[in-house]
């Protein structure tokens, strides 16, 4: 055989997965694939001399040439073993590197032309010294790496042949493949053994680093363990002494309730601190409770839980007329609300301000509102609030502070879109500790509400999806900034008819069931309703009557429980019930008198006729006005006076009366504060009667300011004066001409029964007035 014919050699080929030979390396193989299989057998053979080389990819299960590394090892099969599972254990042995040149057609397995790479025995002192220093780096990475055992360094040690040692060293490295292939595909040794210098290199940086990392990680490990442990231990001494897992089962606690709540990233990051503080935070340290006390407000505010509204139209309308007799502009107004909200689905919270006199139900609304769209409804009262830190909360460095109503209210709520209800908004005061009102703007302002801040709570809250209901008795009491932000509803007084319908369909039934006393044992009948209504209560609301309706269920159940069976109240019997009648039904005078007249006046608990008396005496002019009189009824009496002696001749009164006699104007009542200017005409009528000695028609109530050239001005309040002249008895009412278009609103049933005279001039007041003509 010639020379050339010696390297080039055939030879079955064996693809090696995740796996590489190098020469003089001997080891076990498991071979599964069938034509590796076959490789093998055909190796058995022929010579025992079979080509080993690493594919590129492991997962590749049938390899074609162009995934199989072109230099190999020839091997040499020593043992072939037949496993059970089907697989071959084969014994190889390394023999010499090789190239594949050609791969040969077969179909059975893999064959191949391989020309031999011997290994060049070469010696010099360069590749002695770098001999010297691979072992050197061999020596550190076995010292840092817990993989190789030294007895491997010996051996290596006693290896004298370059190339045998660079392989040697390779086999025993945790390199990938790749890099293994690399060495492989080397046949220069001084090139091989610079090679695995710079590998060894490498290798012994990255192990260095992984030492540190893990004594780092060892050192926390060992502080966290030893935490652990000094906890377990804090934990068992607290429950020898009694405390129920102390701080650090609070902490726990609320990192727990943390990951279960939903709460925005600001406030969930504002938590966050906060526990970790009360973690570090001594168990006997004051400011440990404050915190804590912060944290569970903070966790139980609804910052994203909300009730899903209830939008329909039909059913709100029959829940508002099921609890409400009457009312129609405030309802009309809440369903309109009701089907803006369903067509636009996000509308900004209007802010509804009922305003009414006491009873009328202005509260009761509120709720029926929420009931309506199946909000969650909450109620807080403003009576008397005169500290700015009730509305926004106190800051955190007061002992004892917390939040103010507001957010105190959206706790109570437990969802972020409730019906809210500030009720008596007019009472609220202002004193040095700040103005509430003021307080309020952000809260009632749409465009702000959604970030309302309060000083305890230090995050912002939205308050946007709120509907706020605010209720007031007069408006002329609730700071103008805050009305302009508000919808003012009216809800006027009840009429006698409603009042009737009320007491009888849900007042009766309602204290009926509070009294304990079943169908059939308390029978009132109408007259004795209409009857309490007119004689025994004085109110445009119904909160009076339904305590005297209150006291008949009382005196009832005495007697159904005496024995007496089933109770009945009529008019003639009512007196048994409820003692004397307390208020004369049909306040008009009994006859026309002279200087009497009766006025109409709007007060915050509904409309009230009161007379106006004048006398005249002899004097010297002295004008007196008693009957605790405003400043503004005084000016008002003044220009009265002033008329009266401007057309004293045309009337035919002395023109020196104011001279020769004293005249007093009285009210009645003195108790009550009046003031306004609507009593004007009133009292110019019952002065130019007192002082022509002409009678007033007992028919007639007036209201209207009166100017010194007896024009006469409109007033406000129309239906609620006419609500009381209806309730008084009177059948004709005298009003400015301009107040003529307000007679729509009131009640048809209290407007069929009244006649309305609009005048402009106090000639026709008179006119009307007197029970003769006045003049010369």
């Amino acid at each position: 055989m010639g020379p050339s014919k010696q390297k080039v050699r055939r030879l079955p080929l064996l693809p090696l997965r995740g796996l590489l030979v190098y020469p003089s390396m001997v080891l076990h193989l498991d071979v599964g694939r069938e034509k590796s299989v076959r490789a093998l057998e055909k190796a058995m053979v022929d010579d025992s001399m079979i080509l080993l080389c690493s594919q590129s990819e492991v997962n590749i299960e049938e390899p074609k040439t162009e995934d199989i590394y072109r230099i190999g090892t020839i091997a040499k099969v020593r043992q072939m073993l037949k496993l059970p599972n089907g697989t071959i254990r084969v014994l190889v042995e390394g023999v010499m590197r090789a190239e594949i040149t050609e791969f040969l057609v077969n179909d059975e397995y893999y064959e191949v032309s391989v020309k031999e790479l011997p290994e060049q025995g070469t010696s010099d002192p360069e590749i002695d010294a770098l001999m010297r220093t691979v072992l050197s780096q061999f020596e550190h990475y076995i010292n840092l790496s817990k993989k190789v055992t030294p007895e491997t360094l010996a051996a290596v040690s006693d290896i004298d042949e370059p190339g045998r040692l660079a392989d040697v060293i390779c086999s025993h490295l945790s390199l990938k493949i790749k890099d293994k292939q690399e060495i492989l595909e080397t046949v220069d040794v001084r090139e091989r053994l610079e090679k695995l210098l710079s590998i060894l290199n490498n290798e012994r940086e990255v192990l260095e680093l992984e030492r540190k990392i893990s004594q780092r990680v060892k050192k926390q490990m060992e502080k966290t363990q030893k935490e652990y442990y000094l906890r377990e231990q804090m934990k068992a001494i607290q429950k020898e002494l009694g405390d129920k897992e102390g701080r650090a089962g609070e902490v726990d606690e609320l990192r727990n309730q943390l990951a279960e709540t939903q709460v925005p990233e600001k406030v969930k990051e504002k938590i966050e601190k906060e526990i970790d503080r009360l973690e570090k935070m001594p168990a006997t340290s004051a400011e440990g409770s404050v915190i804590r006390n912060y944290i569970d407000w903070l966790l139980a505010l609804p910052w994203s839980s909300s009730s899903e509204d209830d939008l329909d139209i039909a059913k709100a309308e029959e829940i508002l007329n099921e609890d409400h007799y009457g009312l129609e502009k405030p309802k009309e107004r809440v369903l309109e609300y009701l089907a803006v909200q369903k067509l636009v689905k996000k509308l900004k919270g209007p802010i509804l301000c009922l305003v009414g006199p006491p009873g009328v139900g202005k509260t009761s609304i509120a709720r029926s509102i929420a009931r309506s769209m199946g909000r969650e409804f909450v109620r807080i009262s403003l009576g008397g609030v005169r500290d700015e830190a009730e509305i926004r909360g106190h800051r955190r460095t007061y002992v004892g502070a917390m939040p103010g109503r507001i957010i105190q209210g959206m706790k109570t709520a437990g969802t972020n879109n409730p019906v809210f209800l500030l009720d008596e908004i007019d009472k609220m005061a202002m004193d040095f500790r700040g103005d509430p009102a003021s307080a309020l703007l952000e809260v009632l302002d749409p465009e702000q509400n959604s970030t309302f801040s309060d000083h305890y709570v230090e995050v912002p809250f939205d308050l946007s999806n709120v509907m706020f209901v605010t209720t007031a008795n007069a408006v002329h009491n609730i700071p103008r900034p805050l009305l302009d932000r508000m919808e003012v509803l009216y809800i006027p007084g009840y009429t006698e008819i409603e009042k009737l319908h009320i007491a009888r369909n849900y007042l009766l039934p309602k204290q009926q069931r509070d009294h304990g006393l079943e169908e059939g044992q308390l029978v009132v009948n109408e007259a004795a309703l209409m009857r309490t209504v007119r004689e025994y209560t004085r109110e445009a609301g119904v909160r009076n009557l339904e305590q005297q309706i209150s006291s008949i269920c009382r005196k009832a159940a005495k007697q159904v429980v005496g024995g007496t069976g089933a109770v009945e109240v009529t008019a003639d019997n009512l007196k048994e019930f409820l003692g004397q009648p307390k208020f004369r039904f049909g306040m008009a005078e009994e006859r026309d008198q002279v200087g009497a007249v009766t006025g109409l006046a709007w007060t915050e608990v509904g409309g009230d006729t009161l007379v106006i008396e004048v006398t005249v005496m002899q004097g010297n002019g002295k004008l007196t006005l008693t009957g605790k009189l405003g400043d503004v009824m005084k000016e008002s009496a003044q220009a009265a006076f002033s008329y009266t002696r401007s057309r004293a001749e045309h009337f035919g009164i002395q023109p020196d009366f104011h001279e020769k006699f004293d005249i007093h104007i009285h009210i009645p009542e003195g108790a009550i504060p009046k003031d306004g200017p609507s009593a004007g005409i009133t009292m110019g009528t019952a002065l130019i009667s007192a002082l022509t000695n002409i009678p007033v028609s007992r028919h007639v109530a007036m209201t209207g300011e009166i100017t010194l050239r007896g024009r006469v001005l409109p007033i406000g309040g129309l239906k609620e004066k006419a609500m009381a002249a209806h309730r008084a008895g009177i059948r004709t009412v005298i009003l400015p001409k301009d107040n003529e278009k307000d007679i729509e609103e009131i009640p048809e049933s209290v407007r069929s029964e009244l006649r309305f005279i609009p005048v402009s001039h106090m000639d026709e007041v008179l006119e009307h007035a007197l029970v003769k003509p006045v003049g010369v």
